[in-house]
């Protein structure tokens, strides 16, 4: 059977069974474009629902380092990428695209942002278990603020005046953090300084997000190697002393595959706004889980640098709610048009 016939079932069978269960009625009776919106916010909520779980993932696998767990979550996820590729038929499409690259400025251009990937992913396994979960947390928070910035700057895109808000409130935020603490965190500034980076590079370059992943992991996999080999060779005999440790480890390369696929396939059904709205959840539930589950200090002083921040990300939902209802108020025009 091929691999659109079974998406055609599996289809079908999901329609069946959300039939039979309490489920709103816009599923039901709503339009293909309704059912679209439901089905990319359920993905969009479970990708950042992993993507937290994955945050603490680090605190169950001591006594293995953070450096450890991101050596070996970048196996165990190249593994089940391929695997996914592989299984899905997909595999052969993404290795056209490279086979397309012909010259070595290409390549060059095309590996550029990988050092940032991999060392977001290393900050992002490393900060949790090493104090740093929570200013790793506002980094992400300042992302979407800070891609607002480099949109500005570099595309010449015009900020409306709650964008010019949000960016003042969060500027004013870092600010107050400075002039509290006589410094910055650089587990924050790492973030929300280079990922814009990375993400403008692969949207100029046209790349994939799967593509791009497939590529960054698959550099990084005989380092990763010779990491474990010649550096940290005790962490392999842990693990292979342990089912819990391969178990585990295996969920790792499951979990990270599955919470960057949903994340895709959330991008493409939803509008921009709604999921640029929608990926405020992470650094959310990343800040909670950093204070409550792992531990890491917040002073009661943060609040007032932390909540100006909060408010600029506020300012900035605002600025989505008002896109989406104007984008809907000329729909509804454009169709009493086209029925006039």
């Amino acid at each position: 059977m091929s691999t659109s016939m079974l998406s055609t079932v599996f289809a079908n069978k999901l329609a069946t069974t959300a039939s039979r269960l309490l489920v709103p009625a816009i599923w039901i009776s709503g339009s293909a474009q309704q059912r679209t919106l439901i089905m990319g916010v359920a993905l969009a909520i479970l990708s950042n629902l992993l993507f937290g779980v994955l945050y603490a993932y680090s605190s169950f696998l001591v006594p293995l380092s953070g450096t450890q767990v991101f050596i070996l979550r970048m196996l165990a996820m190249w593994a089940a990428l391929v695997g996914y590729l592989l299984i899905s038929g997909r595999l052969g499409l993404h290795i056209d695209k490279l086979k397309a690259l012909r010259t070595v400025k290409q390549w060059a251009w095309l590996l550029l942002p990988t050092p940032i990937f991999l060392s977001q992913f290393w900050l992002f396994m490393w900060a949790p278990v090493n104090g740093q979960g929570v200013q790793t947390a506002m980094g992400y928070f300042l992302f979407p603020l800070m891609m607002v910035v480099f949109g500005c700057i570099l595309f010449g895109e015009k900020l409306s005046r709650l964008q010019w808000l949000a960016v003042g409130f969060a500027a004013v935020g870092v600010g107050s953090e400075i002039v509290r603490t006589q410094s910055v965190s650089w587990a924050t500034l790492w973030v929300c300084g280079t990922y814009p980076i990375y993400y403008i590079l692969r949207r100029l370059q046209g790349i994939g997000a799967i593509t791009g992943l497939f590529v960054d992991l698959t550099i990084f996999v005989p380092f990763a190697v010779a990491y474990l080999l010649f550096m940290a060779p005790s962490s392999l005999g842990l693990v292979g002393s342990s089912s819990f440790f391969i178990m585990m480890l295996a969920g790792l390369g499951v979990i990270s595959v599955l919470a960057m696929k949903t994340n895709v396939d959330a991008s493409q059904m939803l509008p921009v706004n709604v999921y640029g709205m929608m990926s405020y959840l992470e650094p959310a539930l990343l800040f909670i889980l950093a204070i409550t589950v792992l531990g890491n200090p917040f002073e009661s002083a943060m609040i007032y640098s932390y909540g100006l921040i909060w408010l600029g990300i506020a300012c900035l939902i605002a600025h989505g709610i008002c896109q989406l209802r104007r984008a809907h108020k000329e729909s509804q025009l454009n169709k009493i048009a086209e029925m006039a």
